[in-house]
């Protein structure tokens, strides 16, 4: 997988946003406010950090040599991962997968049921398509 290609998926899940608040080299992926991926952008092989379960998380550590404790992350729920040298893509996909539900499970659910009321509110008062 390169970049480009993690970047596109990150961004298709539900209300994904990307932002840079650590300075143009980082993406940073986030959902509902809070961050569920990182990728620096001038790292090379690219990399980049995901959430995860801590026992799953050992469990990547052990099976991947590309998969390391988050860099500059907590290491017990989070791991950097050097997307494009040997795991599948499939498993990549899973990985980003899980950070992303892993969030949104730990999302207030009044935020949650807010912003899906307010996304109804928005998607009525818009005037209909002739």
């Amino acid at each position: 997988m390169d970049l480009a290609t993690f970047r596109e998926y990150c961004l298709r899940k539900s209300r994904a946003t990307e932002e840079t608040p650590f300075g143009p080299d980082v993406l940073v992926f986030k959902v509902g406010g809070k961050m569920f991926a990182l990728a620096a952008l001038d790292e090379v092989p690219p990399r980049v950090n995901l959430k995860c379960d801590p026992d799953l998380a050992l469990d990547l550590r052990d099976r991947y040599e590309q998969v390391t404790p988050g860099y500059h992350m907590n290491k017990k729920h989070w791991n950097t991962v050097e997307i494009d040298s040997g795991i599948p893509d499939a498993e990549l996909y899973e990985m980003i997968d899980h950070s992303y539900e892993l969030v949104t499970k730990s999302l207030p659910k009044t935020k949650v049921k807010v912003r899906a009321r307010s996304r109804r509110i928005s998607t009525a008062a818009r005037p209909a398509r002739r």
